[in-house]
């Protein structure tokens, strides 16, 4: 190879990290939107025993901004705001959420975050309404009256607390209204749509107002996200070109004043 591209290749990989970073779905994705929701309704459609009153979940693009904002801290802990609801969602009560890690980032796909929590399952007993051991997750997921849903995956170069410094994954869903209300079952047992009304999908009710999607305006006041994008935004605009531009000023050199040089591997 010769070395004018080999110095070339060497400054694409060290101008671009993406180029050796897997890559990590945004927000905005309809791919990963829909598959989002599709692996939540395909766990709410398939609940043992049958329930009732089991809404159909949409997106909801309150709630993934909400997530995405909690998930850039790289934490594996929930969200200290959920308390105050007006601080996560501009308009829901109440809101939900899920959190799911992994290492390395390759590792993770949406498909396998819900199944873990789904995979709790085992570990509740809707007879008595209690768990032998962490069900939580599991709960909410399948909680009838939890109608939207919202979800954000972040890259962690440095680690996710608690889980040391090797590069990870943070997915965290966010719910609404929120499940999980203590003393109550996540769902009413009966044929599927039998407590409620309107349209019946693989046993999920369905619903054009609750349905629709809305546009929101608005972002967490302690998203930190803002004040950084300034510099990301000189890095992208200035430094990386004008590295580049270097990189081929002094490649063009090398080839003009050593024009028989070359590097085999």
């Amino acid at each position: 190879m010769g070395i004018v591209v080999k110095m070339l290749l060497w400054a694409w990989m060290v101008l671009d990290p993406g180029v050796c970073s897997v890559s990590l779905p945004d927000i905005t994705d309809g791919n990963f939107v829909d598959e989002c929701v599709r692996e939540h309704n395909g766990a709410r459609s398939s609940v043992g025993p049958p329930a009732g009153d089991m809404l159909y979940m949409t997106w909801d693009e309150g709630l993934a901004i909400t997530a995405r904002a909690w998930a850039r801290r790289c934490v594996f802990e929930h969200n200290i705001y959920l308390r105050d609801v007006r601080r996560v969602h501009p308009t829901f009560s109440s809101v939900g959420e899920n959190i799911w890690t992994g290492h390395p980032p390759s590792s993770f796909n949406v498909r396998k975050a819900v199944k873990r929590w789904v995979g709790e399952k085992q570990h509740y007993d809707y007879n008595s309404n209690g768990c032998t051991k962490l069900c939580g997750h599991y709960t909410q997921v399948v909680w009838a009256s939890t109608y939207k849903v919202g979800c954000a995956v972040q890259l962690c170069p440095n680690g996710v607390k608690s889980f040391g410094p090797e590069e990870g994954v943070v997915f965290v869903c966010n719910y609404a209204t929120a499940g999980n209300v203590n003393g109550r079952r996540p769902y009413e047992e009966g044929a599927g749509c039998s407590g409620c009304k309107g349209d019946c999908e693989d046993n999920l009710c369905r619903s054009k107002e609750r349905d629709s999607q809305k546009r929101y305006n608005w972002t967490p006041d302690w998203d930190a996200a803002p004040a950084t994008r300034g510099s990301d935004y000189v890095i992208i605009l200035v430094v990386r070109p004008t590295a580049l531009l270097f990189t081929f000023i002094t490649a063009y050199a090398v080839h003009h004043f050593y024009p028989d040089v070359f590097c085999y591997e």
